[in-house]
């Protein structure tokens, strides 16, 4: 890539309008509640043909003394370009000027966004911003578009041509589920090393998805640390809505989804829909136990209650931000379920197990008619799809499909990963 582009700003400046502008997506959630943003996200845009990094990191507020700054200030330090972002209908305020202060200290390149100006007339708004002493102000509009092909010009122009290279196709994409406040941020940043999401007892505060790169054992893992799902309705209003629906979309491009349960506080309803909303989007499933230094449950009671309640049957590990206790074989639990996910059985190996399965139970039948496996084949994999010609798909039952299902799951090693079967009719 051609380099990495920080965009900072203080709260509710546009900075999320703007992002979503240039990376031509509503990746950032966007509502007039100063602070939406909270942690930084990693995107990459498209200019001309040329891609370049753009990191939308969290509102800056300079009177606040929790994490939110020293995240920003880490991109500042990562960038090759920093876009500082402010309200020219607004003006500069006081904390602008401090912020130009940090900016100016770290000698990195600088270009002032004046967000807002929605009105080609009010250019003349973003003068005044001169007067930061970072250059030529840029007057855009973030909500039209309107000087943001410009800037682009001058993002790409200014970069330096030697960014990260690009995740490959065989990285691992990893989805982390779970209700609010079961320890994901904390789960992030004990397998990081460093403190990349902001860490809150504040239910909710990590808002947005955001994607980290993690390299372990020789394979790369794609993280993604999803807002907390909220079930109840009343509760998915606004922002946290939005949020929701992010989450799910990181699901749906995932590979493998850890469902994360506090075990100090056992696993309830709303951990088994986080796992419900994990296998309906065709993600292979790990439940993560966190917290487990302070849990009383027993693996015993663990492993009958995923039985008992989740379709997937999938396996669980037990970790602990605090010690670091699980970290490890987390990961590599991972890896051995993402190629179980993108594995391929040889027909030979499906059709003895479905010779097996006639045997084992007699199929369902309807007045003389009884249903007849006669053929399977695999016709896709990332998650494994097979194709089972019958003699009559009608034939099928509900619960016998839910039984060839779970058959094929323990024969093949499949515990966790999503399995699809289309009888169809014999030709």
């Amino acid at each position: 890539m051609a380099g990495t582009v920080a965009v900072v700003g203080f709260p509710n400046v546009g900075k999320s309008t703007l992002v979503n502008r240039l990376t031509q997506s509503r990746a950032a959630v966007v509502h007039e509640s100063p602070g939406v943003t909270r942690d930084r996200k990693e995107l990459v845009t498209d200019w001309n043909g040329k891609r370049f990094l753009l990191i939308d990191t969290g509102g800056v507020d300079i009177a606040d003394t929790r994490p939110i700054t020293r995240s920003i200030a880490e991109a500042v330090e990562e960038a090759d370009l920093v876009l500082f972002v402010v309200d020219a209908r607004q003006g500069i305020t006081q904390s602008d000027e401090e912020i130009a202060q940090i900016l100016r200290e770290s000698r990195k390149p600088v270009v002032v966004v004046a967000n807002k100006i929605d009105d080609p007339s009010q250019e003349p708004l973003a003068l005044e911003f001169h007067r930061l002493g970072l250059g030529e102000p840029a007057p855009i509009s973030g909500m039209h578009g309107h000087g943001t092909g410009d800037l682009l010009d001058d993002v790409v122009e200014r970069l330096p041509g030697g960014g990260r290279t690009e995740i490959g196709a065989d990285a691992i994409r990893v989805a982390i589920l779970g209700r609010p406040n079961v320890g994901k941020s904390s789960l992030v940043n004990a397998l990081l090393g460093r403190e990349r999401v902001i860490v809150s007892e504040v239910p909710g505060t990590t808002r947005d998805a955001i994607d980290t790169v993690l390299e372990h054992g020789g394979r790369t893992f794609v993280l993604v640390d999803t807002a907390g799902l909220r079930r109840k309705r009343k509760h998915r209003q606004g922002i946290e809505y939005y949020s929701e629906l992010r989450a799910l979309e990181a699901a749906e491009r995932a590979d493998v989804a850890l469902v994360l349960i506090d075990s100090s506080e056992g696993i309830v309803e709303q951990d088994l829909a986080v796992a419900d909303i994990a296998r309906k989007t065709q993600s292979s499933t790990l439940v993560v136990l966190s917290k487990w230094d302070v849990s009383t449950m027993t693996v015993e009671d663990v492993r009958g209650h995923l039985t008992r309640r989740l379709r997937q049957r999938p396996p669980f590990v037990a970790v602990s931000a605090k010690t670091g206790r699980g970290l490890g074989r987390l990961l590599d639990k991972v890896a051995e379920l993402y190629d179980k996910h993108t594995a391929r059985v040889s027909t030979a190996e499906l059709n003895r197990i479905l010779k097996e399965l006639r045997e084992a139970r007699q199929p369902p039948s309807k007045g003389d008619r009884r249903l007849n496996l006669l053929y399977g084949t695999q016709v896709t994999t990332r998650p494994p799809r097979f194709r089972i010609s019958v003699n009559d798909p009608g034939l099928v039952t509900r619960d016998y499909g839910y039984w060839v299902e779970n058959q094929l799951r323990e024969r093949l090693g499949l515990e966790g990963v999503p399995v699809t079967i289309d009888f169809v009719r014999s030709t």
